[in-house]
């Protein structure tokens, strides 16, 4: 549900995961638990459902209408739901966005597709833009990637280009790079200054967010929502102090999941983390990524512990 308050998709979400059964179909039921605490939990937001720590690689079109039917149903009336459109071809991105439409987002993210590492050029990228929004033409996000994710990441020219189309709204900034996010916030704030910035490199929260963000969507905030939103909070109330307290206690934990080698484990670390915490029963994760080593297990645990997350 979009609020009726001015910037009504400024503030925090959650990007939640997919729990799965040892097989490797929807956990219908802990995905709905999932989904509803993070909705719940105060002063969150919304949720990013769909994202690429939802596994939306792996998902089938009918398993991403589902996810997002089920979000809908449990906290669609409380929560802004941002449904992640993930698709190497713009009319079956279309198809997409269209099913999230009528499964009850309430706006789509759309994901550059992974092809994008090896080559994309602006057309390209306003173009699929443009067909995947076409029919619905829904509240729009978009996605930077990262600085080291190839011509998957928006040049400038690319990107205000892109962040000046109708029905754009925000902006999942993922550079993963401080200066990166400092000069794209700059560019979108002079020539689309409506457009949210919204930091969502999990291990440099705190050093965006002081730069200035609107939001963020951001997995850390599925397995610690009170500590992305408390820090988002210090920032915003000028509270240094408390600011880098929280930070010392969600920087090891970000460390942990995604500034590890390899990085494709991030979701099976978030997973983990939910299970470890009680709070999914399996840490399953579509093939071929399998179970993690007891090492990574044991050290996402001191991480928990380090940033004082309990069951």
């Amino acid at each position: 549900m979009i609020p009726s308050r001015p910037n009504p998709f400024h503030g925090i979400y959650a990007a939640t995961l997919c729990p799965l059964h040892a097989d490797g179909s929807i956990d219908e039921q802990t995905l709905a638990r999932h989904l509803e605490a993070n909705a719940f939990a105060p002063g969150m937001a919304g949720l990013l459902i769909n994202g690429h720590a939802g596994e939306n690689f792996t998902l089938s079109r009918e398993e991403k209408r589902r996810v997002t039917q089920i979000a809908a149903e449990v906290c669609g009336h409380h929560s802004v739901l941002v449904s992640g459109i993930n698709a190497e071809d713009s009319r079956e991105a279309q198809r997409h966005v269209d099913d999230a439409k009528a499964a009850g987002a309430d706006a789509v993210l759309v994901f550059p597709p992974f092809s994008w590492a090896l080559s994309q050029d602006a057309q390209m990228a306003l173009t699929h833009h443009t067909v995947a929004n076409a029919n619905a033409q829904m509240p729009l996000m978009l996605y930077q990637a990262g600085v080291n994710a190839g011509t998957m990441a928006y040049r400038p020219e690319v990107l205000a280009a892109l962040a000046q189309l109708p029905n754009v709204v925000g902006i999942k900034e993922g550079s993963w790079e401080a200066a990166a996010y400092e000069a794209n916030l700059r560019l979108v704030k002079q020539v689309a200054p409506h457009v949210a910035m919204m930091a969502s490199g999990d291990e440099h929260l705190f050093t965006c967010f002081m730069v200035g963000s609107e939001g963020s969507l951001v997995s850390l905030a599925a397995v610690t929502p009170e500590l992305v939103i408390d820090l988002d909070k210090a920032v915003r109330d000028k509270d240094l102090d408390k600011a880098r307290a929280l930070n010392e206690r969600i920087y090891p934990l970000a460390k942990a999941i995604y500034g590890t080698a390899p990085g494709g484990w991030a979701t099976a670390r978030l997973k983990t983390c939910l299970k470890l915490l009680g709070r999914i029963p399996d840490d399953t994760m579509r093939l071929p990524i399998g179970p993690l080593p007891a090492a990574e297990v044991a050290a996402l645990e001191r991480a928990l512990v380090q940033a004082g997350v309990t069951a």
